[in-house]
């Protein structure tokens, strides 16, 4: 990852993190839509774990979770494709995204061991606060696993000290007091939110919850080093005829890095 983020940096731009659940819409298109998100120009990938309780998430996330549910998918089942996507794209950074309840189910020992040897770079864990982090910390950090974390608007300076000081790969600041989903305007108490944020961590930061535009990335330039879709991608995908899908899903993420004019 941080050979991303400097090469993202050195060519003048963000870095661009994109979101899919396995199994959805199928299990059989969602290999071709990874790689059209490669295509597309994403420089790191998060592999979302479903899960029947997803508190952070909005409406688009909460139906696309459940409908992967509803396909088969489970942890193991996202091991298994992110294993064929490290053997596709041996260079993409791979980070996996879940909560704490399906982790503990799997075994953290366990998870470390075969997310490492699936090729992950990272997980992030939603519900995991950082006062009792420590152990899964260490059992990851064994395994070549980066912990990441998420900071809010409403996150204190303190929080975000002791965030700071255990977070590592990158620093995931969610955009706005709230949950997931496409938004038309990013806030404009986020430049301040996320200058708090750079005086506790010298670590890359990277913008989710709401990216939907062009506009929002470049408006993002200079201030952070990333950006996560997640919700907005998702949508293109749902928004699409199943012949049609990798097609659109290369497209929208080349308009987000400005490779293909609106």
């Amino acid at each position: 990852m941080a050979a991303v983020f400097a090469k993202a940096r050195d060519e003048g731009r963000l870095a661009m993190i994109t979101y899919m659940i396995p199994g959805h819409p199928s299990p059989d298109e969602s290999d071709a839509i990874f790689d059209a998100t490669v295509e597309g120009g994403a420089d790191v990938f998060e592999i979302g774990i479903p899960f029947s309780d997803p508190l952070a998430e909005g409406p688009t996330i909460q139906r696309v979770s459940f409908q992967a549910l509803e396909n088969g998918t489970t942890p193991a089942k996202c091991m298994d494709f992110a294993r064929r996507a490290r053997q596709r794209h041996p260079d993409l950074p791979i980070i996996f995204m879940g909560y704490l309840n399906p982790l503990l189910a799997y075994g953290i020992e366990r998870f470390a061991t075969d997310a490492g040897t699936a090729g992950a770079d990272g997980i992030i864990v939603v519900d995991l606060p950082p006062e009792e982090a420590g152990e899964a910390k260490r059992v990851l950090g064994e395994h070549g696993l980066d912990l990441i974390f998420l900071v809010a608007p409403t996150s204190t300076d303190e929080r975000l000290e002791v965030i700071g000081e255990q977070a590592s790969g990158f620093i995931y600041c969610v955009s706005v007091a709230g949950v997931t989903g496409a938004r038309r305007d990013l806030s404009a108490s986020l430049p301040e939110f996320l200058a708090r944020v750079r005086r506790c961590s010298d670590l890359p930061l990277a913008v989710g919850f709401g990216i939907s535009r062009r506009e929002h990335v470049e408006a993002l330039q200079g201030q952070a080093e990333a950006v996560v879709v997640g919700s907005a991608l998702l949508e293109t995908i749902n928004a699409s005829e199943s012949e049609n899908r990798p097609q659109a899903v290369r497209e929208y993420v080349e308009l987000l890095t400005g490779r293909r004019e609106a």
